[in-house]
């Protein structure tokens, strides 16, 4: 009931913060974005909704992956599908939107090709987000992360930790810490920090390679300050999850954070380019 109730100070403070524009003084970037439950019958205007939406808010980037789907299990032809999607999208606002390779251990060879179709030779500029469908310290992570070094591609990894048991597959922050460790010069994106975000921010404190993401938790009050006080505010970095969740939400726990804003403008977008800015010179995109 504590973060149920500071949520009121917490998030009236962010949400006052975007009525009154104040966010217009932060670079953002959002990492965790899907074109799913978005109104449009194509993806170009599902991201044209997107974008609107985010203008609203000042955020400059929005980073996608997964494209329509929220599937457990893909298939190779739903991840090729939903890969081809998030190209569209990106495709039609280069200047608005980055795109993340959809793939699955499960379909090790295939996505591996892939990885090579939409990064190297594509648009696409990092991997995630990877799902529930081999919890993510399987060795066949290992070939996938490799490939990532090579390119410069951050990753962006679920985890989530629930009361009544994760789905079959469904990674934890633990499991990541020890991929991390197997993968020293990747860099990695723990999205949602496992849900159970006290805990999953203590678990993540041993692997500096891996950067904590305040998506898809509600907006309660602290989540931000413990990450950063515990982290570091080089280690933290907002996304929204939209279409499951807003944009307003999500970025209320940052912009009402109790924390300076030199930290939350690392949080909000600094962050985030500096992880991406080699993959991204590489494709002669701005950072």
């Amino acid at each position: 009931m504590l973060h149920r109730r500071a949520f009121l100070g917490s998030a009236a403070a962010g949400l006052a913060y975007l009525a009154h524009g104040q966010q217009a003084k932060f670079r953002i970037w959002d990492i965790h974005c899907h074109l799913y439950n978005t109104p449009g019958d194509t993806p170009e205007k599902k991201m044209e909704v997107l974008i609107r939406c985010a203008d609203r808010l000042g955020i400059e980037r929005l980073i996608l992956s997964q494209g329509y789907s929220s599937a457990l299990h893909p298939t190779p032809d739903q991840l090729r599908e939903e890969n081809d999607r998030v190209m569209r999208a990106v495709r039609a606002f280069p200047d608005r939107a980055f795109g993340s390779v959809y793939l699955s251990p499960s379909h090790l060879e295939f996505s591996l090709a892939e990885f090579d179709r939409c990064v190297r030779d594509g648009p696409m500029v990092g991997v995630g987000e990877l799902e529930a469908d081999k919890r993510c310290n399987s060795p066949e992570l290992d070939p996938i992360v490799e490939r990532a070094i090579a390119m410069h591609a951050p990753i962006v990894q679920h985890t989530w930790m629930k009361a009544d048991g994760n789905e079959p597959g469904e990674s934890t922050p633990y499991d990541l810490v020890e991929l991390a460790k197997r993968h020293p010069r990747a860099n990695f994106i723990c999205a949602h920090t496992g849900g159970d975000w006290e805990r999953g921010i203590r678990i993540l404190r041993e692997a500096k390679n891996v950067l904590a993401e305040v998506a898809g938790l509600d907006p309660v009050s602290g989540v931000v300050e413990m990450a950063v006080r515990e982290l570091g505010a080089e280690r933290v970095v907002y996304g929204s999850d939209v279409g499951g969740r807003s944009f307003a939400s999500q970025a209320a726990k940052v912009l009402g954070a109790g924390i300076p804003d030199s930290a939350k403008e690392l949080v909000l977008g600094g962050n985030l380019r500096r992880l991406f800015a080699p993959a991204l010179r590489a494709k002669g995109y701005p950072v």
